[in-house]
């Protein structure tokens, strides 16, 4: 156990003398501050490292993560960290990122106690159940598929709902929003909204405003 902190550290060490032997200015350069373009919200599953997947550098991407990517309108972590890349770092786009696979939305489907957690899965179990006339003609594993997009789905159209968002957009349509699924087996993200930047366009993915219980959300090309 000791072993692999020191591991830990080594690698550290290496990194550091990696990066100065390319640029010796590199860590100057990354103490003077951040300008991110974007804000991921993603999952905090470990094998979704936002940087890696998208081919993103050291200060262009503001990140948080949390179980199963949920964007909880009472979460004041998330707003918290919504509120300061909107208004202070003005990212221009907000990423909602799913996967394939996740945990959470496993534990979700199913009705074993998990303790806690089963409090912050509850929303997630909701969307369950609003969809499952289209969820329940589907065989296991692509049900399970199913609902990973429509939770990105649903977590966009929250995120367009609060104040920070609606206000930015009132300011001057910005950020774009979007809704991706990352599938782990193939590597690839998948597009599960288009890019949003007002209320007409949330709307379209509004389950309440499309009416029909069970039916797809409208998703973007692939």
């Amino acid at each position: 156990m000791i072993a692999r902190i020191e591991e830990l550290l080594a690698n550290n060490k290496a990194f550091v003398a990696e990066q100065l032997r390319l640029d010796p200015a590199y860590f100057d350069k990354l103490a003077q501050g951040q300008h991110p373009e974007f804000l991921w919200i993603g999952c905090s599953d470990s094998r979704v490292p936002p940087d890696r997947i998208t081919g993103t550098r050291e200060g262009d991407m503001f990140v948080h993560r949390n179980i199963a990517n949920l964007v909880v309108q009472t979460d004041m972590n998330l707003l918290s960290v919504l509120q300061y890349a909107v208004d202070v770092l003005q990212v221009k786009h907000v990423i909602v990122c799913g996967h394939y696979g996740c945990g959470g939305v496993k534990a979700a489907m199913g009705h074993a106690h998990h303790g806690l957690i089963d409090n912050w899965l509850r929303t997630l179990k909701d969307t369950q159940d609003y969809f499952w006339p289209q969820l329940a003609t589907l065989d296991e594993h692509a049900r399970f598929d199913r609902l990973v997009e429509l939770n990105v789905v649903e977590q966009v159209y929250n995120l367009g709902k609060t104040n920070i968002i609606q206000d930015a957009w009132a300011r001057g349509g910005h950020p774009f929003i979007h809704g991706w699924v990352f599938d782990i087996a193939s590597g690839y993200i998948r597009p599960q909204t288009s890019m949003i930047n007002n209320n007409d366009a949330i709307l379209e993915v509004c389950k309440f405003h499309n009416g029909i219980v069970g039916q797809p959300a409208i998703r973007a090309a692939a």
